[in-house]
């Protein structure tokens, strides 16, 4: 039975869970409530054994950081647990500079799939790693935001805090 260690802690975006297997965080997750976040979680990994870690081995203080400035990037191990097709995706994510936004579209074509526009937008979705995967940087064709797991109001954040940065 494979061992998940998890935190939960407040930050400026509501409450972020983090897990992490022995390869490296397997989520990052956004939140308004610390109940509702650790249920998605035992919903998620229902034969795992969930270990409760008040700081995560120390992570949480680099991942409380990274949200507050996630242009500084985050150097924690992730374990990316996923379809090959989302893994790339989420590869491709990680190549937008903090500030910059890309379209789903132009996101599909970056990987070679043009065709696969709804697709990268499911990969999107299925993305557990909130910010070290910054799904948040897609939008829409027409520069609107789109859908965001963690909310609308928090990918807004989250883009406005790195402009802010990158100036």
């Amino acid at each position: 039975m494979e061992r998940i260690h998890y935190s939960i802690a407040p930050c400026s975006l509501g409450w972020v869970l983090a897990a992490a297997t022995e390869r490296g965080l397997c989520a990052i997750e956004l939140g308004d409530d610390p109940s509702t976040l650790e249920t998605g979680l035992q919903e998620r990994f229902p034969h795992a054994a969930l270990v409760r870690d008040p700081d995560l081995g120390g992570w949480m203080k680099q991942i409380a950081a990274f949200l507050e400035a996630p242009q500084r990037g985050l150097s924690l191990p992730l374990d990316m647990q996923g379809t090959a097709f989302q893994r790339r995706v989420w590869a491709a994510l990680c190549e937008i500079p903090a500030g910059e936004t890309i379209s789903y579209t132009a996101l599909a074509a970056r990987i070679g799939a043009a065709s696969a526009v709804r697709a990268v937008a499911a990969a999107c979705a299925a993305n557990r790693l909130a910010v070290a995967v910054p799904c948040h940087r897609v939008v829409r064709k027409d520069g609107e935001l789109g859908g965001y797991r963690w909310g609308l109001e928090r990918k807004r954040r989250l883009l406005e805090r790195e402009r802010r940065a990158i100036r």
